[in-house]
């Protein structure tokens, strides 16, 4: 166990210690005191506030509720009048007081702690079997009790089913992908729409970099492009590309390979989706929608010249809503491609079909509004 974080709290035989599991890379609470169905949301909202962890041993059902009552105090946190927060005045200060306010309610609520045994079962009345989940998320059980947050247990909870279940894409005919918990979903599929409708330079071969779920690989080969090559370097993704190319028949037809961005050798066509949001992700299964200081990005851009071949084309599939946010300029992005020796051959945009696109209440709406996503057709520069 001293491989790993652990968790202590004071228990009726003396301190107890087991292993510490967080997915998002929280650490370890410091401070941990025994909660039970006596324990009130009031009780359990002020602990959590001041850093105090509740290791639950009550109803798992009545942990759910206290969590929802939590979640509703800390949506409705009263405020002192002379304590209370000024408007953003940009999209980019909205931007970081979402952040902030997102932070602090994950740290709140994830102070609800439930105990697993070895075999990843709780020991709790009314518990479910997230032995499943739980397998998905870390692998086999290792015989070790441990501690997760109540939180981060839901979110296994829910990416099983959605692993089982799938998310239609409408580019692959109604076909589902089946994305593994931390891999990116498909869940908006405009960008998609985009991959499905530009007319291809070459169905000889593509380059699918970054893959995730592998979905782009999938589109590319229901479109006809004969041989795909998608990399990505997380195991999680690599597997879960492999599991859906397979499920949908294009198993033969694209090689799923681990590689640091670029394949070797060239193709006509090199497709790539890096995460759209330039910043700082808050925890390690961010990375998929989160690209700091924009590094794969940039990566993407400066080789991309070395792996096109003659005449061929790079996709850059690009939301703009850092632009609008702040966090990117246009001419930013403009002087990268040209930085790198490339030129814009071509540009198609779409919409999003979001929900928060189009409500008010969102605290990012005036981004959202005015978000498009593009798939920009690049090639290598005359005389670069």
């Amino acid at each position: 166990m001293t491989d790993f974080p652990t968790l202590s709290w004071p228990d009726t035989d003396g301190p107890r210690t087991v292993r510490w599991r967080s997915e998002a890379g929280v650490p370890a609470p410091r401070r941990v005191v025994v909660a039970d169905d006596r324990t009130t949301a009031d009780a359990a909202y002020r602990l959590a506030c001041e850093g105090t962890a509740l290791l639950w041993r009550g109803d798992y059902q009545n942990a759910r509720q206290l969590l929802q009552a939590m979640a509703r105090r800390a949506e409705h946190k009263p405020r002192k009048a002379s304590a209370a927060p000024k408007p953003a005045a940009t999209p980019l200060e909205a931007f970081h007081l979402h952040r902030q306010a997102q932070a602090q309610r994950a740290r709140t609520l994830g102070m609800v702690l439930l105990p697993l045994e070895g075999d990843y079962s709780i020991p709790l009345r009314r518990a479910p079997d997230v032995k499943l989940a739980c397998e998905q998320a870390w692998g086999a059980p290792d015989g070790a009790p441990s501690a997760v947050s109540l939180r981060e247990m839901l979110g296994l909870i829910g990416a099983c089913e959605w692993r089982k279940k799938g998310v239609e894409v409408p580019a692959l005919g109604g076909a589902r992908i089946h994305p593994y918990y931390g891999v990116f979903s498909p869940v908006r599929g405009e960008y998609l729409d985009l991959v499905a409708r530009v007319p291809l330079p070459s169905l000889e071969r593509a380059f699918d970099i970054g893959t995730g779920s592998g979905v782009i690989a999938a589109v590319l080969a229901a479109r006809g492009v004969k041989h795909v090559i998608a990399t990505d370097q997380d195991a999680r993704a690599l597997a879960c590309a492999r599991e859906n190319l397979t499920q949908l028949g294009y198993g033969e037809r694209v090689d799923v390979i681990e590689a640091d961005l670029f394949p070797a050798g060239r193709a006509p066509l090199v497709v790539c989706n890096p995460p759209w949001v330039p910043a700082r992700p808050a925890s390690p299964i961010e990375y998929a929608v989160f690209d700091p200081d924009s590094r794969m990005l940039r990566g993407f851009l400066a080789g991309l010249k070395d792996h096109l071949e003659p005449g061929g084309e790079g996709w850059l599939i690009l939301s703009d809503f850092a632009e609008h946010l702040g966090l990117r300029t246009r001419e930013a992005l403009m002087e990268m491609i040209a930085q790198a020796g490339l030129e814009v051959a071509g540009r198609e945009d779409i919409r999003p079909r979001h929900p928060k696109a189009s409500d008010p209440a969102d605290p990012l709406h005036r981004a959202r509004a005015a978000e498009l996503t593009s798939l920009w057709r690049l090639k290598v520069r005359t005389g670069s």
